[in-house]
C-alpha cells in the first residue's frame, strides 16, 4: 500500500536538465574544460562532488576545491533559469489533490539546499512537503539509497510505502536500493524507450498524465 509520495526535484519538479548542461557549459570554458559534455551524460541524477570528479581535471579540483567549484556552478545555474522556472506540467494539481487525500509528500534531491530552496519557493510549492532531503543532509548521493530512505524516515514511513517520481538511472537505481514501493519514471532528462530499460515501474511523460490518484497504485492516507 502507498502511503507516502517520495519526489526528486531535477527533471521531475522541474525540466531543467537542459538548463544545468548550459550552466556547465559557461562553467567549463571559464576553466578550459573540453570535453564535459560527453562526461556529464553519464551523471545526471549524481551528486555535484561525484560530477565534478568526473569531468574536471585533478589540478582544478586541488586548486579550487568542491565545495566553491559547486557554489559557483549552482549560481551560474540559477541565474540563468530564473526568469524561466516553473514547475513541470500537472505537478501543482498533482500536489493539491495528494494534500487533499492526505497523502504525506517528500523532496529527496542530490541538489545542493540552495537549489532545493530556489525551486521551492520559486515555483511556490514548499508547503505541499512535510520533509525535505538534499545533498547537504546526507554522506552518499544517488545512486546510494541513503537519500531516498532518509526521506522516508521523515515521513515516518518505510520506504516499501512510498513511491518515488525520478527522471534519471542514479535516481531510479537510489529508489531501487532503497525498497521503494512504486517507482515512476518522467521522460524528462531520458526518452521513454531509454527508461523503459530500467527498474521503473512505470513511464510517463508530465504529471497531467495522472488524472486519479488510483493510477498511482491505491495510495493510502495515513491517519493519526
Amino acid at each position: 500500500m502507498i502511503r507516502g509520495i517520495l519526489f526528486d526535484m531535477d527533471g521531475v519538479l522541474v525540466d531543467n536538465t537542459r538548463v544545468h548542461v548550459d550552466a556547465f557549459g559557461i562553467f567549463c570554458r571559464r576553466y578550459g574544460v573540453e570535453d564535459w559534455e560527453r562526461k556529464l551524460s553519464a551523471a545526471f541524477g549524481m551528486g555535484n562532488d561525484d560530477i565534478m570528479r568526473l569531468i574536471l581535471p585533478e589540478n582544478i579540483l586541488r586548486e579550487k576545491g568542491l565545495p566553491a567549484l559547486a557554489a559557483e556552478k549552482e549560481a551560474i545555474y540559477r541565474e540563468i533559469y530564473a526568469p524561466a522556472i516553473r514547475p513541470v506540467a500537472g505537478l501543482a494539481e498533482l500536489l493539491a489533490r495528494l494534500r487533499a487525500a492526505d497523502i504525506p509528500c517528500a523532496v529527496g534531491s542530490s541538489g545542493p539546499r540552495a537549489n532545493v530552496d530556489f525551486v521551492l519557493d520559486t515555483c511556490g510549492i514548499r508547503t505541499y512537503f512535510a520533509a525535505i532531503v538534499d545533498s547537504d543532509q546526507v554522506k552518499r548521493c544517488k545512486p546510494d539509497p541513503e537519500i531516498y530512505r532518509t526521506a522516508a524516515a521523515k515521513l515516518g514511513l518505510d520506504p516499501a510505502e512510498c513511491l518515488v517520481f525520478e527522471d534519471a538511472e542514479a535516481g531510479i537505481e537510489s529508489a531501487r536500493r532503497a525498497g521503494a514501493g512504486r517507482i515512476f519514471a518522467l521522460a524528462t532528462t531520458l526518452s521513454r524507450e531509454k527508461l523503459r530499460t530500467t527498474a521503473a515501474d512505470r513511464v510517463i511523460g508530465d504529471f497531467t498524465e495522472i488524472t486519479d490518484l488510483s493510477f498511482l497504485g491505491r495510495p493510502h492516507a495515513i491517519r493519526t
